[in-house]
């Protein structure tokens, strides 16, 4: 041995690899889950999530008549504000998810660990999809069963039923992009309240009618109040153009999320543009072009629809109606066929024309009334059915039956308005719930409106005491009086109380008004 010690030395330690592409897209979509769970479990988005389910399955069990023949391009439009509650709550809850690192002085730590601050928002914006997802399924079982119907009428869109879950979308990217853009926990609540004062200023202006009011991302439209369906043509409304205009603006204000966050890649500005130009499609698409077409259609629907109508002859009457609607002329041929089965004299021979009508003079979608008829032997019928809709489409078949049109029946008196009741109620199976039903002020007694798909037919006090006293009787009884004495009983010579003697009722007392 020499004497000289050689030194150990340690290896230089190896420099880590870069981390991989699947890697980081791995770490992203797990955080993705792990804040998807989280927001789960916050009170808002579970107490709202289950209220707009509570409230879809509450409107399917809990329908009315009209219910059972669902116009499907109004049912598209109607259930796109269902889950507005619920994106508000997304909103707020994405947004306090966003800002959790700043509220609990965590987020210095975050400078440590290899995910950058822009794939960490990444994160947050994917967490809110999967609501977005469940939404489009509960929208989903909601049309399926309006279009399973028998009575379904029309087609929906798919364009304006993806309408409803992109807004819950929507709402989370927005939440996530105000924790990037404005750091506060009261930002989310100030941006709903300005935005509901944006909107009802503007549903006050008249703007949600005209085309700017399309860049609303959902359509507040209220047709469950008694407003009118049009055929889907001549809504005007370009729903595929719309869905991608909000497709273009959850696309923008992720890449502003992303880039607000730092994440300025090829990738993200590229995203970026093609967000822009589909947003920028979207707004261009939906500008009206060929409104004189369109006016002109609408025109036409009104004034001649026999234009635009395809006539189906059910025994001895044509039933004429918008392509849309075929589907329900075999029900208004059972409702005429039943009036017209108490009919006396050549009433009962009558070869009646059921043409189906609207009118777009006051506007699209609303709820207007239709100028009687004064075409003779033909009957109105509008674009809603079931419900209270039928026996008042029986009273305007009657009243057609009995005065010769629509037009002549506006004023009937003495014994012809008792003779169109009875022949709506005489073959009713429920004629006392029905001949409320029918009236304007929902009662059996008294003068009142009896309500028809044109103008109202008036009833007095007489008229309506000697109706009750013949549904007071038996029917058979009462349906051979009405076709012995048919003649008689469409005489604008008969009173009211002449009719009841030939009814075999008690006559009324009082005198009675009326002019024909």
């Amino acid at each position: 041995m020499n004497g000289t010690i050689t030194p150990l030395t340690e290896p230089a330690a190896a420099l880590p690899a870069p981390e991989r592409p699947a890697r980081r897209t791995g770490a992203v979509l797990a955080l993705a889950r792990f804040e998807a769970r989280e927001l789960a479990l916050q009170i808002p988005v579970l107490v709202f999530f289950a209220l707009y389910v509570g409230l879809v399955a509450l409107r399917m069990t809990h329908q009315e008549g009209m219910d059972d023949y669902p116009v499907l391009h109004v049912v598209d439009r109607q259930i796109q504000t269902a889950p507005l509650l619920f994106s508000i709550a997304l909103l707020i809850c994405a947004n306090a998810a966003a800002l959790r690192s700043r509220k609990h002085g965590t987020l210095q730590q975050f400078g440590v660990l290899a995910m950058e601050p822009w794939r960490r928002t990444l994160a947050h914006l994917l967490s809110v999809v999967p609501y977005a997802v469940l939404t489009a399924v509960v929208v989903a079982v909601e049309y399926t069963r309006e279009a399973l119907k028998p009575g379904a009428i029309g087609h929906g869109s798919l364009a304006e039923l993806a309408v409803g879950p992109l807004g819950v979308l929507l709402a989370g990217v927005t939440g996530v992009l105000l924790a990037r853009l404005l750091p506060s926990p009261f930002a989310p609540i100030l941006f709903v309240v300005v935005v509901y004062v944006l909107t009802v200023v503007a549903s006050a202006a008249g703007v949600s009618d005209a085309w700017v009011g399309r860049l609303s991302p959902v359509a507040f439209l209220d047709v469950e109040g008694g407003d009118d369906p049009v055929p889907s043509d001549l809504l005007g409304r370009p729903a595929a153009w719309h869905a991608l205009y909000v497709v273009g603006l959850c696309a923008v204000l992720t890449c502003a999320a992303l880039l607000l966050a730092g994440g300025r890649t090829r990738a993200v500005r590229t995203a970026t543009a093609l967000a822009l130009a589909a947003t920028a499609a979207g707004v261009i698409g939906q500008i009206p072009r060929d409104t004189a077409a369109l006016q002109a259609a609408r025109k036409t629907a009104s004034t001649t629809p026999q234009k635009v109508q395809s006539c189906t002859t059910y025994g001895r009457s044509t039933y004429c109606a918008f392509p849309e609607w075929d589907g329900v002329r075999d029900d208004w041929s059972r409702v005429v066929d039943r009036v017209q089965s108490a009919a006396g004299g050549s009433a009962a021979r009558t070869r009646l024309t059921v043409r189906q009508r609207i009118d777009t003079s006051g506007g699209v979608e609303v709820d207007t009334s239709l100028a009687s008829s004064t075409t003779p032997a033909e009957v109105t019928v509008g674009t809603r059915w079931g419900g209270n809709r039928v026996p008042e489409f029986a009273v305007g078949v009657a009243s057609v039956l009995v005065a010769g049109s629509e037009d002549a029946a506006q004023h009937l008196c003495g014994a012809r308005p008792v003779t169109v009741m009875w022949l709506v109620l005489g073959t009713d199976p429920t004629p006392m719930s029905t001949f409320k039903n029918v009236r304007l002020d929902d009662s059996a007694t008294g003068s009142g409106v009896v309500l028809t798909p044109t103008d109202g037919l008036l009833l007095s006090d007489q008229q309506t005491a000697v109706v009750g006293a013949m549904l007071a009787r038996p029917r058979a009884e009462m349906t051979a009086r009405v076709k012995a004495h048919w003649t008689e009983l469409t005489s604008p010579e008969t009173s009211t109380a002449e009719a009841a003697k030939l009814l075999g009722v008690s006559a009324p007392k009082g005198a009675e008004a009326c002019e024909e």
